[in-house]
C-alpha cells in the first residue's frame, strides 16, 4: 500500500510537470525516479487515479481538468519573480482564474490575490514557483 501511494504521489507530480502523452513515458519517468514498475501497473494507477487524456495527447490530473480548462482559455502570460507568480488573465477573469488555482490544491501554491486581469500566487519557494508557473504554461497552452 505505501508502495503504491507513493507511486501515485509520483505520478502526480510527473504529470503536472512534464507533458506526458504514453503510458510508456509514465513507467520511464517512474523507473527514473527509483519506482520498478509495469505498464500494467501505471495503467491500473491511471484509473484508480482518474487521469484523463487531453485532446492534445497529454495526460492531466482529474482534479486539475477545471484549471485547465480556466488557464487555457483565459490566460494570457505566466511570470515569476523569486516566490511570487504573476499570471495576466482576460479582463473580468482572474477570479475565476484564481479560485481555480485556490480549488487545485497545488502543492507549492499558498494562496492566491485576484484582480481584475491579474493573479497572484504565492508559493512557498523559489522552486515552488518555478514548477507553479510551468504547470500554469502547460495548462494553459492546451487549447
Amino acid at each position: 500500500m505505501k508502495r503504491r501511494n507513493s507511486r501515485q504521489d509520483a505520478i502526480r507530480d510527473i504529470v503536472r510537470g512534464t507533458s506526458v502523452r504514453t503510458q510508456r513515458a509514465l513507467v520511464d519517468e517512474l523507473q527514473a525516479r527509483g519506482f520498478s514498475c509495469t505498464q500494467a501497473t501505471v495503467s491500473r494507477d491511471i484509473a484508480d487515479m482518474g487521469l484523463r487524456k487531453l485532446p492534445e495527447g497529454i495526460y492531466v490530473l482529474a482534479e486539475d481538468l477545471h484549471l485547465q480548462r480556466m488557464l487555457s482559455e483565459f490566460v494570457i502570460v505566466a511570470q515569476r519573480a523569486e516566490n511570487l507568480v504573476v499570471i495576466k488573465c482576460q479582463p473580468g477573469t482572474a477570479s475565476g482564474v484564481a479560485a481555480a488555482v485556490d480549488d487545485a490544491g497545488l502543492s507549492h501554491a499558498l494562496g492566491s490575490v485576484a484582480g481584475n486581469d491579474t493573479v497572484l500566487v504565492v508559493a512557498d519557494s523559489a522552486d515552488g514557483a518555478a514548477e507553479l508557473q510551468s504547470l500554469v504554461e502547460k495548462l494553459g497552452s492546451s487549447r
